[in-house]
Parts: structure tokens; sequence; C-alpha cells
């Protein structure tokens, strides 16, 4: 089974990919696009199914956005979820890297969520999202943090190193240090944890118990039970996740295009 095939799977029923409600997620677009409450011009890094672009379009009849990703697959997921809600003329979808793309017109709202890792980290990605972003604009930007010391077992489910993160306090002290100000935050919940990895890997197991003849059943089951294990004796209450709204407190630097 492919990564992306794995995706829609484990992602079934859950508004985003990553530990976030459907409340929230409206919560950090008004937020995003609080100057433009009816409209705005949208930019997301990494968009994979757009569906930040797809909610904003939806809500807001004179909006417009742009969705970047390397992956084909979820950019035609994409286009079709587009033209069933009615948004497709306001929204443009472009495979490619995030990184090194320039615009001809700024975005009132540039995100990338769950997708810094693309940029190098977050502070790359904040750098990478200033040129682009019109002056009064907002970066949303969502990031994993240390909710406590994370023990060897955390370290090994996540495979990941205690430096790939700080606490909540260092992350935000971090972004004001390189030039941004939080106007607006949401820290997932723990419930909103506990629901995300449910579905993720209860969607999985299910998906092997409803397909026991396909060459990826035992995999996909030992798959889920490898990742079940991990959250619970690994990472639960140790990895956070923040996703925050930010102004800049000085200039972007344009770029042509």
């Amino acid at each position: 089974m492919d990564s992306y095939a794995r995706h829609l799977i484990t992602h079934a029923g859950h508004p985003i990919a990553g530990p976030l409600t459907e409340a929230a997620l409206a919560d950090v677009l008004d937020a995003a696009l609080a100057h433009r409450p009816d409209a705005g011009r949208l930019l997301d890094l990494g968009c994979g199914q757009a569906v930040w672009p797809l909610r904003a379009l939806t809500a807001r009849p004179g909006a417009r956005a742009v969705g970047v990703d390397v992956n084909g697959a979820a950019l035609a997921w994409a286009a079709e979820e587009a033209a069933r809600l009615g948004v497709a003329d306001r929204l443009e979808l472009r495979e490619a890297s995030a990184t090194g793309l320039t615009w001809d017109e700024p975005f009132d709202a540039v995100l990338c969520v769950g997708a810094t890792h693309a940029f190098g980290g977050l502070l790359p990605t904040l750098a990478a999202a200033r040129a682009p972003l019109a002056p009064g604009g907002c970066v949303v930007v969502g990031e994993g943090f240390w909710e406590r010391d994370p023990d060897p077992a955390a370290l090994a489910a996540l495979e990941a190193a205690r430096e790939d993160y700080g606490d909540l306090a260092t992350t935000v002290e971090r972004v004001v240090a390189a030039g941004w100000e939080p106007v607006y935050g949401h820290v997932s919940t723990p419930g909103e944890w506990d629901d995300y990895e449910w579905r993720w890997t209860g969607n999985l197991a299910r998906w092997a118990l409803d397909h026991p003849d396909h060459p990826d059943a035992a995999a996909a089951a030992e798959t889920a039970a490898a990742h079940r294990a991990g959250w619970l004796r690994g990472y639960r209450g140790v990895l956070g996740f923040v996703t925050l709204v930010l102004r800049a407190t000085c200039p972007p630097v344009r770029t042509g295009g």
C-alpha cells in the first residue's frame, strides 16, 4: 500500500491531517482573514488535499486560493472536491515543491500547517512565507511542541530527536524573535489528539479486518497496532500541536515572479 492510499484510509472522517476539529479549523481561518471577512486571497504551502483552502472558499464567496503540493493524487482529489463544492473557479492548484516559488500578487493569508518539514523547520517556513504576504496579512503555521520532556519511548515512537521541538513557550518566543507577533493560536486539546489518533489507527485496523484477503491486509493491521502502541505507550501527552496566526512585525521582502 502506498503512502497516499494509506493516508486516505487513516484520515477518513477527520477534517484535516492533524489534531484539529472543524470548529478549530474555522476559528483559525476566521482569525487569519479577520481583515478580509468575506473575501481574501489565500496561499497554502504543502496543501495536501487543500482542505484549508476549500473551507475558506466555501465560507467566503469573494475569496480566492492557491494550493501547492508535490502529491498529484492529493491535488486531483482537491480538484474534484472543489468542483463538487462549486468553488473550482476560485481555486488554483499547483503540483510543485513549495520552496522557491515566486508570485505576481501578494496573499492575505499564507498557510503551512503540519508541513514545515518541507522548508527545514518552523523558522525557515516563516521566512519563506514572508515574501508572498500582503501588508497586514497573516501567516498560519502548525507545528509540534513538547508538552513535557520526551522520554526515549516517545522519541523512538516519533522517530524524533529532543531538539526537533521546544516547549510551547520556547516555540512562541522563537517565533516572536524571528519578527512575528501571534494574534491568535489554537493548542490542540487532549481530546482532539485522541480523536485524531483513534481514527488513524482505527480506520486502518477496520480496513484490514474488512479486507482480509487483500495482499496489504496483514501489513495494514501491523502498522495500525504499531502506531497505536507508539502513541499510547510513547508520545501521548508528550507531543503537542499548536496552530499560530501571525502578523509580521517588519515589512516583508518582495520577490518578483
